[in-house]
């Protein structure tokens, strides 16, 4: 028996591999997701070392949830930053969910055999990162196609596929490196079953010429590349142009944002800040001015809005600058008469009655007009959805002064900006901006302009809010849709229709920018069909596992 050789040691290959897949969220600015093309090769060979020592299940697990670990911690680490043990729990957490399709491809390996088996692996994958995308603990932060969004330039056949597309282009390189590094008769694709020997050097060089083994890989890169460029060289940005001030108003939400914070801006002084940026950015041409999320972060009462007094100031300044409508994030209280009408999510007070708190953008398209109000509904796990039987747990994360689950109202909801062209925004609060199906949905409805309200200032100076906000180039690519971004500390500016960050207003400082955006009205393939690659990995996945679980019941042939 060969002696196992310190590189292919579990724990070398899983931090190896995590190690790759992180350059995907890197935020450096020097690295290229690069990584991705080859980071599931370690697992890949860990697995296949496991395979051929026979190795117990219990190990498999160590070694495949090891590595998982190690990407979601490298990668998503921050999310501890403003609670610890949320934070932790949550890496830990997800890394195990992550095993599942892993763990999957394993039985589906042994019962099918290797090629079907290696087949089914990307299907597992994808299909998983398809449901990650809908359940109520959803997390897509990972998703592979996302690992891109740093390299819009890369990736502009998103407006085709989306950013599951992405997720597919990194299983076949990887495969296919896989089987240009390892000898093909060792997998068992010649004699029909894995090879049961422990694999030497020849394994792993083979006897075939270099340029013949990775050629396919290198094709494989290559060509989404070219035609990626391609379609980036000769898309031209469409629609009539439309001024839009985005503002950055700059208030530590741990200090200074929220009642009770150690240094508390008055709500008021907030609101002076808020419009006396936006004024200095105004002029003639102005339609519409974008505000951050929770910027008027008391609670407000949806039923007697009208006669909050900053409501009245808003309303006011509105008065002085005709044509121009305004787009805020807010903290809103929605009532209900009684138990029957009253959401799953509501709270009862007696003072009170039946209520929800949501995490609201408010909508004012003139100094009289209605005020109109969009509630989040990708609400972040674990502190903006909490089921009841954990909000005890988390009851000491202190993201605003609410803990619990927010309410919400599963509906369309566009903001008309009256006037020729017409625009038409998308709300989209903070998370809401990393799912590509949910955004499309509403560019189908008429949006025109995509509008993310957000305060990444939880996190700091940390990767989180900068993947964040390269997330939002894979929104504009796909859709074909400009995207204007107000932060309340950073990064505020805009993002044009082939992901091309533009105008961003440096961290930390009070400041607005304005720019000209394009008021796109065409649909993309994407945006027509949605997650089409996740829909079609799931209904293979199901598939492949039903004649999995056939083949275990049938037992083993005679």
């Amino acid at each position: 028996m060969a002696k196992t050789s310190p590189a292919a040691h579990p724990v070398a290959l899983a931090a190896l591999g995590a190690a790759l897949l992180w350059t995907g969220w890197s935020t450096s600015g020097t690295l290229w997701p690069l990584g991705l093309f080859v980071g599931w090769v370690p697992y890949l060979l860990m697995e296949r070392r496991f395979t051929q020592q026979g190795a117990r299940k219990g190990r498999v697990f160590a070694g495949t949830y090891l590595f998982v670990l190690l990407w979601n911690a490298s990668t998503t680490w921050w999310v501890s930053y403003a609670d610890l043990a949320a934070g932790i729990a949550a890496v830990v957490l997800n890394a195990g969910l992550m095993c599942l399709p892993l763990m999957a491809f394993r039985q589906t390996k042994k019962r099918l055999g290797p090629r079907i088996g290696y087949l089914a692996l990307p299907i597992y994958w994808i299909a998983f990162e398809q449901f990650h995308l809908r359940w109520d603990v959803t997390w897509p932060w990972l998703t592979l196609g996302n690992g891109f969004a740093a390299v819009p330039q890369w990736v502009q056949w998103y407006e085709y596929t989306g950013f599951l597309g992405g997720s597919v282009w990194v299983w076949v390189v990887n495969l296919l490196v896989f089987f240009a590094v390892v000898d093909k008769k060792t997998l068992g694709f010649t004699t029909g079953t894995a090879a049961a020997v422990v694999a030497g050097p020849a394994d792993l060089v083979g006897v075939r010429p270099f340029g013949t083994r990775f050629l396919a890989p290198f094709l494989a890169i290559i060509l989404p590349l070219v035609l990626s460029y391609a379609i980036g060289a000769t898309y031209q940005e469409q629609g009539p142009g439309a001024e839009v001030v985005v503002v950055q108003p700059n208030f530590n939400p741990y200090t200074e944002k929220f009642a009770g914070a150690a240094d508390f801006v008055s709500y008021d002084v907030q609101l002076t800040r808020l419009l006396d940026l936006s004024t200095r950015q105004l002029t003639p041409q102005t339609r519409l001015v974008l505000w951050p999320e929770t910027s008027l972060a008391d609670y407000y009462v949806e039923k007697t809005i009208d006669a909050n007094p900053r409501i009245r100031r808003i309303r006011a300044w509105l008065g002085q600058h005709p044509g121009v409508a305004l787009v805020t994030g807010m903290t809103s209280v929605v009532t209900y008469p009684n138990k029957e009408s009253a959401s799953e999510t509501a709270r009862f007070r007696d003072d009170a009655g039946y209520y929800d708190v949501c995490n609201t953008v408010a909508y004012l398209a003139s100094a009289t007009a209605p005020v109109q109000f969009y509630h989040k509904e990708r609400l972040v796990p674990g502190v903006e959805k909490v089921p009841p039987f954990l909000t005890a747990l988390v009851s000491h994360i202190d993201l605003g002064g609410y803990v619990g689950s927010y309410g919400t109202v599963p509906e369309t909801t566009l903001f008309r900006v009256p006037g020729a062209p017409a625009l038409v925004v998308r709300p989209l609060v903070c998370y809401e901006s990393i799912y590509g199906d949910f955004t499309a949905q509403y560019v189908r409805d008429g949006a025109n302009l995509l509008g993310l309200v957000t305060n990444d200032a939880w996190w700091y100076d940390t990767p989180g809010y900068r993947q964040l906000l390269r997330l939002g180039a894979l929104r504009a690519i796909e859709t074909r849709r400009d995207l204007a971004r107000a932060a309340n500390t950073g990064f505020t500016g805009f993002i044009n229709q082939k992901g091309a960050l533009t105008q961003l207003a440096p961290t930390w400082v009070p400041t607005a920018s304005r720019a000209i955006v394009h008021l796109n009205d065409k649909l993309t393939f994407y945006t027509r069909v949605g997650e089409y690659i996740g829909r079609g990995c799931q209904a293979l996945a199901l598939l492949l596992l039903g004649w999995v679980i056939a083949r275990a019941f049938a037992g083993p042939k005679n």
